[in-house]
């Protein structure tokens, strides 16, 4: 394990530590953790408060700081006031030992179990910095046993600015609660209170990944360079047939089709803050993409990032200040050989304010590009190269894209 570059990257922002090839909780985080496996009458964690003061041991017991006061606030607010009294007691008599003991305690062989699987490292857990094109493939159970690292607030987070990585631990979400009087911050919560409650009472047995999407600015051996003005200019290929839906969700959609997050450059955006937008929503009722802010750094402009097989498990209604939880969703979605559900979702974010920036060559080289980054297939190099080639002398790049959304199609 100490020789695996994937885990020496990731490990510093992870809560275990390796040791003698092995990886462990350090030991008094595995006894406060075996405390909460075993319920309330031993763990005495029946409340919301109780349970704030229980996460604050355990960050002590890694060496982090305290839970932050105001998220200590909301965790209190939220499950002594917000939730009924069945659903608290439900929470705390079942719903947390379980994730204590199904998950979190069995972390450090998840992890084990997934390098194992993960062979010559290309598709291991690791740090995917900027220009860093690769490929990790999560199982739904370690991605799961993430999210409650996630809710515990258990993840490091002194090198995440230096990383250019997103916020991971659910401590802001929380403590937004409590400055926020917007319901949706409230619906937030209960949509990952739901993916919770599954997790716990069902088996998980796909798979999710995550690819990080690079067009080279300079030539390469292999793969597809980041096009220029004159490429696109010279480019006389028509747009690749396409059907316009006047209304719907995207992620309603029945045809399979690769579904647009419109991203901020940090992955998620304010899911764990104040956001409630169109990707705030997505990473609600689709926990898992939230698993990608672990080690998914900010995106650059010829950048895009592709989650494939994160599952859907809750409905809506709403958008910003009116968003609501309303229920269950159970996700039919068939699988791919991978074992990933057929959902494609491409983060691709938009320039920042641009004004008129956005209509300068430089403005929409970029948005194009960045669109480009997205829809386009790396994997499949080799197949389209002398199509490429063929395409930039008779009609350019787009000639490629089109036949990128065919072969997808």
């Amino acid at each position: 394990m100490e020789t695996r570059g994937d885990l020496r990257s990731i490990l510093p922002f992870l809560p275990v530590v390796l040791r003698g090839g092995a990886l462990f909780w350090p030991p008094p985080a595995q006894e406060a953790l075996k405390a909460l496996a075993l319920g309330p009458d031993v763990s005495r964690v029946s409340s919301g408060d109780v349970f704030a003061d229980a996460l604050t041991d355990l960050r002590l017991a890694l060496n982090l700081d305290p839970l932050p006061p105001r998220a200590a606030e909301g965790f209190a607010l939220f499950f002594d006031d917000l939730l009924s009294r069945a659903q608290a007691r439900d929470w705390f008599d079942h719903i947390l030992p379980s994730l204590a003991r199904l998950l979190l305690l069995r972390l450090p062989t998840l992890l084990e179990d997934h390098y194992h699987c993960a062979g010559d490292q290309s598709r291991g857990l690791r740090l995917l910095g900027s220009q860093d094109a690769g490929l990790v493939l999560l199982s739904q159970e370690l991605a799961a046993a993430l999210l409650v690292c996630a809710l515990f607030c258990l993840f490091p987070t002194t090198d995440r600015p230096d990383a250019r990585l997103p916020v991971i631990n659910f401590d802001c979400l929380f403590a937004a609660l409590c400055y926020n009087s917007r319901q949706s911050q409230e619906q937030k919560v209960r949509c990952l209170v739901h993916y919770f409650n599954r997790v716990t009472a069902s088996t998980l047995s796909g798979s999710v990944s995550f690819e990080r999407k690079v067009l080279p600015c300079h030539a390469v051996s292999a793969g597809i360079t980041y096009p220029d003005m004159d490429a696109w200019m010279k480019s006389g290929a028509p747009l690749c047939a396409f059907r316009v839906f006047s209304s719907g969700l995207i992620e309603d959609g029945e045809q399979e089709a690769l579904e647009v997050d419109f991203a901020n450059r940090y992955l998620g955006g304010g899911a764990l803050s104040r956001g409630c937008v169109q990707e705030e929503i997505r990473f609600m009722i689709n926990p898992e993409l939230i698993v990608g802010m672990l080690f998914m750094a900010s995106m650059e402009d010829n950048e895009a990032i592709e989650i494939v097989g994160a599952e859907r498990f809750s409905q809506y209604m709403g958008y910003g200040s009116s968003f609501r939880f309303t229920g269950d969703y159970l996700d039919n979605k068939p699988f791919d050989e991978m074992g990933r559900r057929k959902t494609r979702i491409v983060a691709i974010d938009a320039l920042d304010c641009p004004t008129m920036l956005q209509f300068e060559s430089s403005g929409l080289l970029r948005e194009v590009n960045k669109a480009f980054c997205g829809f386009v297939d790396q994997s499949k190099h080799q197949l389209y190269v002398k199509l490429f080639q063929g395409f930039q002398l008779e009609t350019g790049v787009a000639g490629l894209l089109e036949e990128t959304l065919k072969s997808r199609a």
